[in-house]
């Protein structure tokens, strides 16, 4: 009796975590909730996890929805690990390499090969570049990163503590050669004389949205994770990452409820109570939104002071995404492919200055199929093929959809010798629009604000309410920015600001 009495005060002393959305954000911050006693429970308002890193199934064809690129497997390694689980017991992933193939308009190919001294090979070969200024350039991107990872991606930006360390200051005492005060196009272009790689190195402004010809050169770090560190595929696709997550958290007795809307955060004297959803008011102790911070204030704080500052920021791009069901093989292509435009500081002019798209816009194909061969009938490829576009600021997505459509198949069938519309047996189709619809991203934004001036990266919002308490954010709109690997660590970051449920 006395063991049963005791084990009911601590069923019911527990304390509470409710967390919004069931993104991958979400997700690892509903873990780490679970991991520290927490009884918590997540509410997403669509009938499958993930959010953008879920899938689409059509016809006989799987694809992966959104992000497409596994770097920095280690964030995720560390999440189970700090659960006292072992990822390989969940998730099954492998290098690629090369990571991927580059298509240009005169027939020439470069391979991305995994590994510095390999790739400064090719570079080499394929365009001329001396071997040595590309060694040099991938050393320096790799130092950039290190001065940033303890630090920036690691810790919240916002408290007074973070900056007590011998980490930080070292990050500070050496920023100049983080090289913040030149755009990433203007530092490749200083860097390397062969106009085909500086556009190559250009290409990482856009795995945070931001614009080549006016973002930092600091992100020229980004390299580094991807060509020094590695490219990898999990077994299954990119779902199958989502799927682990979720594995892991129903096991920590995480309760995740699909098509729940919340509506409204509770506050009671600027403190976080609960929430009201489509349903019924609910109490926590802490409260974690992995929601757009833009729409976690016009939707659930409509009444309460908006960090303008903040909110008004440029929006990064968003993307146009055509997920094709192809009847046929193409031995040529890669997981990862790139057919290039013409003119890349065009394409960015069309994009950021006129909010249109390029003529002759740059394509992305993911095939999973290459690796994971159930994701297409045989004989047959999962296409899925995106072109950077603008943020949804009241253009007329159907005309551009079907001229981009149009644009992006001559494309195709130049560069690749072919008729690939006579191949398509099914599609199906993403717009900034769409985006925002399926996955509360802001104006279709894939990564919330962009990055296009030297301080935007330390603008975003904080992994705390500077005046609510009880309620933190995480995702890919808070710090330290989106993808995959940013948004494992906001959920660290902000998670690690909540103490250890007390239980009576």
């Amino acid at each position: 009796m006395y063991i049963y009495r005791h084990l009911k005060k601590y069923m019911t002393s527990k304390k509470t975590c409710l967390v919004i959305g069931a993104g991958i954000a979400g997700l690892a911050a509903a873990i780490r909730m679970a991991h520290k006693g927490y009884a918590v429970s997540v509410l997403d308002k669509n009938a499958q996890p993930g959010g953008k890193l879920s899938e689409v199934i059509a016809g006989n064809y799987r694809f992966d929805f959104g992000p497409s690129l596994f770097t920095l497997p280690e964030h995720l390694e560390e999440l189970f690990s700090d659960c006292n689980r072992s990822l390989s017991d969940y998730l099954h992933y492998s290098p690629i390499n090369p990571g991927h193939r580059y298509f240009y308009e005169d027939g020439k190919t470069f391979d991305a090969y995994q590994g510095a001294e390999k790739f400064a090979e090719e570079a080499e070969r394929v365009f001329g570049e001396p071997k040595q200024r590309t060694l040099t350039y991938l050393k320096k991107s790799a130092r950039k990163y290190s001065l940033t990872k303890d630090t920036f991606l690691s810790k919240s930006l916002h408290k007074a503590s973070t900056y007590l360390s011998w980490k930080v200051l070292k990050s500070f005492l050496f920023s100049y050669q983080l090289d913040a005060f030149k755009t990433l196009h203007q530092l490749h272009a200083q860097t390397f004389k062969s106009t085909p790689l500086v556009q190559l190195f250009d290409r990482y402004a856009t795995y945070n949205g931001s614009n080549p010809y006016k973002a930092p050169a600091t992100l020229s770090l980004i390299p580094h994770l991807e060509i020094n560190n590695g490219v990898y595929y999990p077994t299954g696709g990119m779902f199958a990452i989502t799927k682990a997550l979720v594995r892991l958290a129903e096991e920590l007795g995480v309760r995740i409820e699909f098509n729940t809307w919340v509506e409204e955060l509770i506050l009671e004297k600027n403190t976080a109570i609960g929430i009201r959803t489509n349903d019924k008011i609910r109490k926590a102790d802490c409260i974690i939104s992995s929601m757009d911070i833009f729409y976690t204030y016009s939707k659930l704080l409509p009444t309460f002071p908006k960090p303008t500052r903040i909110l008004d920021q440029e929006k990064s791009s968003s993307a146009l995404v055509f997920y094709w069901g192809i009847k046929k093989s193409f031995p040529n292509l890669l997981l990862h492919n790139i057919l290039w435009s013409r003119s890349y500081e065009k394409e960015f002019n069309e994009l950021y200055t006129k909010k249109s798209i390029s003529d002759d816009p740059t394509l992305y194909i993911n095939i999973s199929s290459k690796h994971s061969p159930e994701d297409a009938p045989e004989g047959c490829e999962n296409w899925f093929v995106m072109v950077n576009v603008p943020h949804d600021s009241g253009q007329d997505w159907e005309c551009l959809l079907k001229k981009t459509r149009e644009n992006t198949i001559a494309k195709i069938n130049s560069v690749l010798n072919t008729n690939i519309e006579a191949y398509i047996e099914v599609e199906e189709q993403l717009t900034p629009t769409s985006m925002d619809q399926k996955t509360l991203s802001a104006f279709g934004a894939l990564y919330g604000n962009s990055s296009n001036t030297r301080w935007a990266s330390f603008l975003r919002h904080a992994n705390a309410h500077s005046t609510i308490s009880n309620l933190y954010f995480c995702g890919g709109t808070v710090h330290p920015g989106g993808g995959l690997p940013l948004c494992l660590r906001s959920a660290k970051i902000a998670t690690d600001l909540i103490p250890s449920a007390l239980v009576g």
